[in-house]
């Protein structure tokens, strides 16, 4: 969630094409939502079918645009009938266009709600376990909510003057959706995208040329930007913003991922901090030492720091341990280390052997095998999952659970309202 690296002004690979197939219209009725916010139907010859768009319970005609032996995937023409009462217009008038916001069609006091339902099935279908009654996700504004963006730039030119204009990926391809306005972004966002931005990147690019940069309000009315090939003087100046979080002044810049949604950031942080306070008091874990793994720029190290006498953060990204350099460098008494490495490989080799409080982060892909391995055969009995993927995670859940490690606590984070992406933490103790 926080140690990414962005490469934003690389051009991309293009999509593999999906095999062609005839437009098949079927009439299907939606069973339930499944993980990525689609419905779950079947066609008449008995396959899955994947339907964006629809809602659970409705009668939807469906339009095929992938096929496979034992799947398929789909997109509703049109509610025939039983429209879920859920259902509401979308607000946007790129959704179904833009690659985002695919969920626009539910409505947005609900998501949470359907969301949850989903990863309570992924855990059972995956992990074969139960998440707690007391699951919970945590929600916050459902627009203008979003502080970090990468939009694509688009240079063109009228007579002799440069038109700057912006845009995002189309679903499914390499083509630009223009915007004028995003109701996702954060009102600073949008209003440097119509005022400065405009200057700031006209003549940067060379015309009939498109380059994504990556945008970050920090909260306090500052924007840093970031594309490919930035001059370091510009870099210095422009990428590079701190923003104020539960009290804490935590650097960062533009080209490397984080948080996105600086509103509903702080209940995590809470969270996170009640689960290493119970551990604490517990004697489940010890204060000797708190290691950090996928630590990016050191930010759940620099809001624990204080609680603990020695603190290691494990980041294999040097532009994000130079950040993490800066968030540390409050602690006094050369307690922090912060450890440039693949965070599998340190833990293989660093066997922890005193109950040590752990957080691992770690991308989509999930926890590496190696430090499922680690985890297994050290001395800690609790750790903090912070997870950006819940299939990944419900699968680790299921691993670490065969070395005695059982749910505690679970809390979700709707970080990104109007998309099916869900946040999760648990904390797993033996």
């Amino acid at each position: 969630m926080f140690r990414r690296f962005d490469k934003p002004g690389r051009p991309r690979r293009p999509r593999p094409k999906r095999p062609e197939v005839p437009r098949e219209v079927f009439e299907a009725r939606i069973e339930k939502m499944v993980q990525g916010g689609e419905g779950m139907a079947r066609l008449p010859d008995g396959r899955v079918c994947f339907v964006s768009g629809a809602l659970p319970g409705e009668l939807c005609k469906v339009a095929v645009t992938f096929t496979k032996k034992d799947f398929a995937r789909g997109h509703v023409v049109e509610v025939l009938e039983g429209a879920n009462p859920d259902r509401v217009e979308a607000r946007c008038p790129l959704y179904g266009k833009c690659g985002g916001c695919s969920l626009q069609h539910l409505d947005s006091e609900k998501q949470a709600e359907y969301l949850a339902q989903v990863e309570r099935e992924n855990f059972r279908r995956i992990a074969r376990i139960e998440l707690p009654e007391s699951f919970t996700v945590h929600t916050g504004p459902a627009w203008g909510y979003r502080n970090r963006a990468r939009v694509v730039v688009v240079c063109d030119q009228a007579g002799d003057k440069p038109i700057v204009r912006f845009g995002f990926r189309k679903q499914e391809s390499n083509s630009v959706a223009l915007f004028k306005n995003c109701p996702v972004l954060t009102p600073a966002l949008n209003d440097f995208l119509q005022g400065r931005a405009r200057e700031i990147f006209a003549g940067k690019f060379r015309l009939g040329r498109e380059m994504e940069v990556n945008l970050f309000d920090n909260g306090a009315g500052e924007i840093s930007y970031y594309y490919e090939g930035m001059p370091a003087r510009e870099f210095s100046e422009n990428a590079v913003s701190v923003a104020e979080i539960c009290g804490k002044k935590i650097e960062a810049d533009a080209s490397v991922f984080f948080q996105s949604n600086l509103a509903l950031l702080p209940a995590l942080v809470q969270a996170v901090r009640d689960a290493v306070d119970e551990g604490l008091a517990s004697d489940e874990s010890s204060d000797e030492w708190l290691i950090d793994l996928f630590s990016g720029v050191g930010f759940f190290a620099a809001m624990l720091m204080d609680k603990f006498k020695r603190v290691t953060t494990v980041e294999r990204e040097e532009k994000c341990l130079k950040h993490a350099e800066v968030n540390l460098s409050a602690s006094r008494d050369n307690k922090v280390e912060n450890v440039s490495a693949p965070a599998e490989e340190w833990l293989a080799q660093n066997v922890v052997n005193i109950p040590a409080t752990l957080i691992v982060d770690p991308p989509r892909t999930g926890l590496p095998k190696e430090a499922l391995d680690a985890i297994a055969a050290s001395s800690v009995n609790r750790l903090i999952y912070v997870s950006c993927h819940p299939v990944t995670l419900a699968r680790d859940t299921a691993v670490l659970a065969q070395s005695g490690f059982k749910i505690r606590r679970a809390e979700a984070f709707a970080f990104y309202p109007q998309t099916p992406h869900l946040e999760m933490m648990l904390v797993l103790a033996r």
